[in-house]
């Protein structure tokens, strides 16, 4: 009898419990909803400020933003971390192309990598050949190569159900081609974007050339030109024609932002919530990812509406130098060490601002239950998936030494085609689809904050 009297006071003490956390959960969402400021936020950081590349005007513009948008949200304490980044420049660029039987050049639109040497100013004139894949272009000869552009016309995989195993498959053409071509002697490289998009924007993002190999100038074309280039290469030579000025110009100190709300119970405890700052110079990167920063901001301005004091310090953080550099998140992690901060849990959104699906849980199983345990309670705004084990790339040095970490996971399928543009611009973001992912960010926060992970 008396057991059964205690499963019953244990079973109504659940429920209890659970309508508890499903009314906060639904005044999260309506707060956010009918008084949320992030979108509002985002405008006018991207039409205000614009493009953030690390080192850039904009990008220090970016910091006084972050600071004064995390001190109107209510944040306790606000400050600046220092970070050296890298400072690349882009520059005047051409992307020419004289197809077999024309006398005349076409101009293509193109775009340097990221962190690419460029050609000085002066005229790159070569002949391009093929390669539709690594394993082509390592059966080909040195003398084939050598003084030649090479042009990797891998496709971005449409097969993928999640479009980011598609960039993780297609970017390392981005990432490594540059230097596979030039240990053969090439002069350049072109490649087709990294895009789902049936579209012509070129795609931007970072490469590194190995130590071993001299640095070669390396551009993107969009889907439309990277069709065109494959078609008239099937039918005869094509020669190309490469301008670039974009170079390094070395490291400049800038800075993170944090904002806090200090815990009622554990203050020395932290969760963070963050995006990063910086993007690249192109477009608004009102998706990358303006999109994240304002979302983390917005954390911090409902937990303040709502008069929610959490049990554990809450920060966003906006991480500076993710896109060519990750020395934001280098630095964060650095200072959490000296300092000897326990992190409970790192959230990063990162994936754009489209509706929520779910969130990567990079973390041990016995809190990846816990987390999942909470299934029930995200069901009624469109969350549902906690399946994939990631956080993201701003948080991974965190990760990497145990600190559970999670990445707020949208709808992927438009992602990749906006990703690293001159299309990443605010009018690209639908205002609902930014606050429901603000929400969901909100409401892990808040339920971790008030049970912890065990």
């Amino acid at each position: 009898m008396r057991k059964s009297i205690l499963s019953i006071a244990l079973f109504s003490v659940a429920i209890s419990t659970y309508a508890q956390d499903s009314l906060m959960f639904r005044r999260i969402h309506d707060n956010i909803m009918l008084h949320g400021t992030c979108y509002e936020d985002l405008r006018v950081l991207s039409k205000n400020i614009g493009h953030r590349l690390s080192g850039s005007p904009q990008a220090e513009q970016a910091i006084v933003w972050a600071q004064k948008a995390m001190e109107a949200a209510g944040a306790d304490k606000v400050w600046l971390q220092p970070v050296d980044v890298p400072h690349w420049v882009r520059g005047k660029e051409y992307l020419k192309l004289k197809f077999a039987g024309s006398k005349d050049y076409k101009n293509v639109t193109m775009l340097s990598l990221g962190n690419a040497v460029g050609t000085d100013g002066k005229v790159l004139e070569a002949p391009i050949i093929i390669a539709n894949n690594f394993e082509e272009f390592e059966k080909m000869p040195a003398k084939d190569v050598k003084g030649k552009i090479v042009f990797f016309n891998y496709r971005f995989r449409q097969d993928l159900p999640h479009t980011f195993e598609g960039y993780g498959d297609a970017g390392t053409y981005r990432w490594r081609g540059p230097s596979v071509a030039s240990a053969k002697g090439a002069a350049g490289v072109i490649i087709r974007s990294v895009s789902t998009g049936l579209d012509d924007f070129p795609h931007t993002g970072a490469m590194r050339y190995a130590d071993t190999v001299k640095p070669i100038p390396a551009i993107a074309i969009g889907n439309t030109s990277a069709d065109l280039l494959e078609q008239e290469l099937r039918k005869g030579a094509v020669q190309a024609q490469i301008m670039s000025e974009c170079k390094m110009l070395g490291a400049v100190r800038s800075f993170n932002v944090i904002g806090e709300i200090t815990g009622s119970v554990y203050p020395d405890k932290y969760i963070v919530v963050g995006g990063h700052l910086d993007s690249w110079d192109v477009g608004d990167g009102a998706h990358d990812d303006g999109a994240g920063c304002v979302q983390s901001i917005e954390v911090l301005r409902t937990f303040k509406a709502l008069n929610i004091k959490p049990r554990y310090t809450i920060r966003a953080v906006m991480f500076m130098n993710e896109e060519n550099g990750l020395k934001g998140g280098l630095a964060y992690n650095d200072s959490a060490l000296a300092r000897k901060e326990e992190h409970i849990l790192a959230i990063e959104s990162d994936a754009g601002g489209f509706s929520p699906r779910g969130f990567g849980l990079a973390m041990e199983e016995s809190k990846r239950r816990q987390i999942r345990s909470y299934r029930k309670l995200f069901l009624p705004y469109g969350v549902y998936d906690f399946e994939r084990e990631e956080g993201g790339a701003d948080i991974s040095p965190m990760q990497r030494r145990g600190v559970p970490c999670a990445g707020l996971r949208p709808d992927p399928q438009r992602y990749f085609d906006l990703h690293h543009t001159a299309n990443d611009v605010f009018e690209q973001i639908n205002h609902r689809e930014l606050k429901l992912g603000a929400v969901a960010l909100t409401q892990l926060v808040y339920i971790t904050s008030t049970y912890g992970l065990k």
